[in-house]
């Protein structure tokens, strides 16, 4: 049976950091990273991450079709560390205005997690502890991520929430 890891928690939490810590027991890793250096900020946070994550890593970037990314791993993939969640969520809003077409995307995703290729840990932000965002698509897009993850928490093997640094084992 393969493992489903789910990581979530808050900006700034350990997240990332946990999730790195989690692949490092395997010997053949890919990192799928789902931002799009759109502008100088998101250059260098992507940078940032490519620096923690160092050349342990075959690295696949793919912002919207996740499910396609996984089906076309390279031979010996043992474990896929997926990062991050809400941005492929953010991702979805960006390109596909259409409900229909989102919940579709979320949807063939979901599919490709229950038959995994490998085991797969999964980052996402918790979006759901603030205030209600003010704006509809702010809670359009809040919607949108908490409800991918309670899914995959549920698909999920093993979840963890990370607060200050610390991870606590939700199941």
């Amino acid at each position: 049976m393969r493992n489903i890891i789910y990581v979530t928690g808050g900006a700034r939490s350990g997240k990332s950091s946990f999730a790195l810590q989690l692949a490092v027991r395997y010997e053949k890793k890919v990192f799928l990273a789902t931002a799009e250096p759109f502008d100088d900020e998101m250059q260098r946070r992507i940078g940032k991450h490519q620096e923690e994550r160092g050349e342990q890593f075959i690295t696949i970037e793919e912002p919207l079709y996740l499910e396609q990314a996984l089906g076309q791993l390279p031979a010996g993939t043992e474990v896929v560390l997926l990062d991050c969640l809400t941005v492929w969520a953010g991702n979805l809003m960006h390109f596909f205005e259409d409900e229909g077409e989102i919940k579709k995307r979320i949807d063939f995703f979901l599919d490709a997690l229950r038959e995994p290729p490998c085991d797969i840990i999964l980052v996402s932000n918790e979006v759901g502890m603030g205030i209600v965002p003010e704006n509809a698509m702010a809670r359009s897009f809040r919607d949108i991520a908490g409800i991918v993850n309670q899914k995959v928490a549920s698909i999920a093997t093993e979840a963890y929430l990370l607060c200050s640094g610390l991870p606590l084992k939700l199941k």
